[in-house]
């Protein structure tokens, strides 16, 4: 069982990968990397996060197409606002692009407020979906080979493999895109575009267990970023301490306020700020494997008091999972992985 746990966190084996949103990827001076998610990859290049993350407003955007700009922004501007975004913006003649230059905290506010004013939707969901930045998984090893495989550096474009020096990693980008997202639920769904199957088949995955598990089996984890960074992995304990019929109202003033419902478990363990989208797995004796049974969505308002005090006191005692149970129909209608036979095991 030890080297099950040590491959689930080992970088060459584990299925647990961030997706980040990724401003002009094909241009290195100018990327620009936002909205980091826990995401894990259940096979054939198919991968599982949470939802909440994608209407929430970036606010401005760091780089957009001048087509976008002039069809969906120009013609609502008056003078001023014209005038105070050409101030922040610079066009490459080039790329057809308009970029952000280097800016304070006050013009940032100030282009955030135009944007508002003006309707225009910054959240994720739909930055996505114009292309003004695109997911990608962000994978990332000590060596400079792909999972030890040489050879598929043929796979990829140059602009899709660097060296970060200050952490010695050696990145790989690969464009991904949301197949479906099940709000309700708090789950996403993505798969992997425009990348050859010899990389897919080489990415690790986990298995999938749509049980609704009732009582704690025992053998509950959550595999999730470190605690220090978002590069690293942790496998640790949790204990599923009880059943919840959610409901939470979650803001969003361009789509419509939506309501994350539905079963969830109260889950008692520690949970990184930032791991939304980590699976928990449960340990399947038949197979002797971890199977991934659910997903980290929120944290639950049950605090630590620390000297007696809550003010201002941000770390939960609790979480909340949603339970892949939800979605377990369309998971099957999608076929987007094998659940056969792992079904009423806990």
């Amino acid at each position: 069982m030890m080297t099950s746990k040590l491959h689930l966190i080992d970088e060459q084996t584990s299925p647990l990968q961030r997706i980040m949103w990724v401003y002009n990827a094909d241009e290195p001076q100018r990327r620009v990397f936002e909205n980091n998610i826990c995401a894990f990859h259940i096979g054939h290049g198919y991968f599982l996060s949470v939802a909440h993350n994608l209407r929430i407003q970036a606010g401005y955007f760091k780089s957009i197409s001048e087509e976008i700009y002039q069809k969906e922004l120009l013609y609502k501007l008056d003078g001023s606002q014209k005038s105070f975004l050409d101030q922040h913006y610079f066009t490459d003649e080039y790329s057809r692009k308009m970029y952000l230059n280097k800016v304070d905290n006050a013009a940032l506010q100030g282009i955030g407020n135009i944007l508002k004013q003006k309707r225009f939707d910054t959240r994720w969901v739909t930055m996505a979906e114009k292309t003004i930045c695109r997911p990608h998984l962000v994978i990332q090893f000590k060596d400079n080979t792909f999972y030890k495989e040489e050879d598929i550096y043929q796979y990829f474009k140059p602009h899709q493999v660097f060296t970060e020096g200050e952490i010695k990693k050696n990145t790989f980008l690969i464009e991904v895109e949301l197949v479906e997202a099940f709000y309700s639920a708090d789950i996403a769904l993505y798969k992997i575009v425009n990348t050859p199957q010899e990389v897919i088949d080489r990415i690790p995955s986990v298995d999938v267990n749509c049980d609704l598990i009732e009582d704690d089996p025992g053998s509950l984890h959550c595999l999730q970023s470190a605690p220090s960074s978002s590069v690293g992995r942790m496998f640790n304990t949790a204990k599923l301490e009880g059943m919840v019929d959610h409901l939470n109202m979650m803001p969003d003033d361009f789509g419509g306020n939506y309501i994350h419902e539905g079963y969830r478990y109260l889950v008692n363990g520690y949970f990184r700020f930032g791991s939304s989208g980590a699976p928990y797995l449960v340990y399947d004796p038949i197979r002797c494997k971890y199977v991934a049974n659910a997903i980290q969505s929120e944290a639950c308002g049950i605090q630590f008091d620390i000297r007696h005090e809550r003010e201002g006191n941000f770390q939960y005692d609790h979480a909340m999972a949603s339970p892949l149970y939800l979605i377990k129909d369309q998971l099957k209608a999608l076929k987007v992985c094998d659940m056969s036979g792992f079904e009423n095991v806990f």
